[in-house]
């Protein structure tokens, strides 16, 4: 008798570890992605056709930049994230964890475009335009066609005009 009652605790203890596990894993891949603060400027691309705005997360330390938009599965068309380096350089990503596929637009200090690369959904192949940039800003895939974002437009965030030195322009 008192066998059965050690086993049928072991067994409800067992039970209750698992269940303790499993409750404090995230349940989903969103429950992983990381969340920044919505900037409160918004980012302007200066674009042959208009001005576009963009609301964005601004990445500006390592780990913000390490996990990027990894594990994010969906976002709005007029969002993205804007990746912050401390000294231009040449830059890579990759598309890791990440189910989304992106726009990854590179931008030089000055604020211009640089480069507009595909993202593919958890593709570990480096993404670089092969030229120093500052700044990385991300988006769904499609929007900077959309928008009609090209090689040499004019990105404006007070992120950006704080190194390109040329004021937030209005």
């Amino acid at each position: 008798m008192i066998r059965k009652i050690l086993l049928a605790i072991v067994a409800v203890v067992v039970i209750v570890a698992a269940l303790g596990f499993y409750l404090g894993m995230p349940q989903s891949s969103a429950d992983q992605s990381m969340r920044l603060p919505v900037d409160p400027a918004p980012l302007v691309v200066e674009t042959a056709g208009g001005e576009r705005s963009f609301t964005i997360e601004v990445a500006d330390d390592t780990s913000e930049r390490s996990a990027g938009l990894m594990f994010r599965e969906n976002m709005d068309d007029d969002h993205g994230m804007l990746f912050v380096f401390p000294e231009t350089k040449e830059a890579g990503f990759w598309m890791k964890n990440t189910p989304m596929p992106l726009d990854l637009i590179f931008i030089g200090e000055d604020g211009r475009v640089r480069g507009i690369l595909p993202g593919e959904p958890f593709s570990e192949a480096v993404i670089s335009p092969g030229k120093p940039v500052r700044f990385v800003l991300e988006l769904k895939r499609g929007t900077a066609d959309k928008a009609g974002i090209k090689d040499g437009d004019l990105l404006r965030h007070p992120a950006i005009d704080a190194t390109s030195g040329a004021g937030n322009g209005g």
